[in-house]
C-alpha cells in the first residue's frame, strides 16, 4: 500500500511539473511571438481614415521589416533606448502603413518614447526629396500616388484662413522655412551613410536628427554650425529616415509637424484589421474584420 501511495504521489508531482512546464513554454512562446513576429494595437484616433478607423485593432507584422529588440534596459532609467534590428524580408516601401514609437516626448529633443505608439503611412523613404504642392503629396522623380489623394484634393480647396495657425504652419516653423499644410519642402530624407552639407539654411531640418545620433549638442553662431563645440560643415548620417503621414490630412500629428522618423523607432508593418468596433456606438463592424491594411 505504501508503495502504491508513493507511486501515486510521484505521478501527481510529475503531472504538476509537466503542467507547469507547458504553461512556461506557452508563456515563452507568446512572448517570442510578441517580440519577433507580430503585435496587436488598438487605434484610438481618426488620423488614418479611411484605411483604419477609430476603435479598430490591427496586427503588426514584424517579420517584413525585421523584428527589433532592445540591447539593454537603460531606457527604464531615462537613458537613450538602444535597439538592434534583425534582418527582415524587405525594406520599407512608400505607402507602407507602419507602427512606430513616437519620437518626441519633448518637442525640442528627439527621443524614443517606449510607451507611445503611432500608426502612419510612409510617404517618403531614404534618399527621397519630399514636398507638398497645393496640398498634394509628392516625391521628386516619382509619379505614384502617396497617401489618401481624396483628402489631399479636399485640403487643396481651402485657403490659409480656413485653418488655425497652429495646424496650418508646419515643421520646422522657423524664419527661413515658411512651410505649411498646402506647400511644404522640398525636404531631403537622409539615408544611412549619406554625406550632407550642413548650412545655416538647413540646420533646422536636421538638428534634432544629428543630436539624436551623436548625443551631442548643436549650437549656431551666425552662419557657423557647431557640434559639441567643433565646427560642423558636413555630417554623415548613421540611420535611415522616413516621412510619415496620416491619411486624414486634416487631423494628423505627423512628420509635417515633427519632422523625420529614425528607422530604429519602427515597430513593424500594419498587416490586417483583426477586429473593428465603432468607438462611439460600441457596435462591431464585422465587414472590416480581417481586412488587409492597404
Amino acid at each position: 500500500m505504501k508503495e502504491k501511495t508513493k507511486a501515486k504521489t510521484i505521478s501527481f508531482i510529475k503531472s504538476i511539473l509537466q503542467g507547469l512546464a507547458l504553461v512556461i513554454l506557452a508563456i515563452l512562446l507568446a512572448i517570442s511571438l510578441r517580440v519577433f513576429v507580430f503585435a496587436s494595437y488598438k487605434i484610438p484616433s481618426p488620423s488614418m481614415e479611411p484605411a483604419i478607423l477609430p476603435g479598430e485593432y490591427i496586427l503588426v507584422n514584424k517579420l517584413t521589416l525585421g523584428p527589433r529588440i532592445f540591447k539593454n534596459l537603460k531606457f527604464m532609467d531615462g537613458e537613450k533606448m538602444e535597439t538592434k534590428r534583425f534582418h527582415g524580408l524587405r525594406k520599407v516601401k512608400r505607402n507602407d502603413v507602419l507602427v512606430f514609437n513616437f519620437p518626441y516626448s519633448d518637442w525640442n529633443v528627439l527621443k524614443m518614447d517606449p510607451n507611445v505608439f503611432y500608426v502612419k503611412r510612409c510617404v517618403a523613404t531614404p534618399g527621397d526629396s519630399f514636398y507638398i504642392e497645393n496640398g498634394i503629396y509628392k516625391v521628386k522623380g516619382i509619379t505614384e500616388i502617396l497617401g489618401c489623394l481624396k483628402y489631399q484634393k479636399e485640403i487643396s480647396l481651402h485657403g490659409k484662413e480656413y485653418f488655425p495657425s497652429s495646424t496650418f504652419n508646419c515643421f520646422p516653423s522657423d524664419e527661413i522655412h515658411h512651410w505649411n499644410m498646402l506647400n511644404f519642402g522640398p525636404l531631403y530624407v537622409p539615408k544611412a551613410n549619406d554625406h550632407l552639407t550642413i548650412t545655416g539654411e538647413n540646420i533646422a531640418l536636421y538638428k534634432n536628427l544629428i543630436q539624436y545620433e551623436t548625443d551631442k549638442i548643436i549650437s549656431v553662431k551666425g552662419n557657423t554650425i557647431f557640434l559639441d563645440g567643433k565646427i560642423l560643415k558636413i555630417y554623415t548620417f548613421k540611420l535611415n529616415y522616413y516621412f510619415m503621414a496620416g491619411d486624414y490630412v486634416f487631423d494628423s500629428k505627423d512628420s509635417r509637424y515633427w519632422g523625420l522618423l529614425p528607422e530604429d523607432h519602427i515597430v513593424g508593418k500594419a498587416s490586417i484589421i483583426w477586429k473593428s468596433k465603432d468607438a462611439v456606438t460600441g457596435k462591431f463592424r464585422f465587414k472590416r474584420f480581417f481586412k488587409a491594411v492597404e
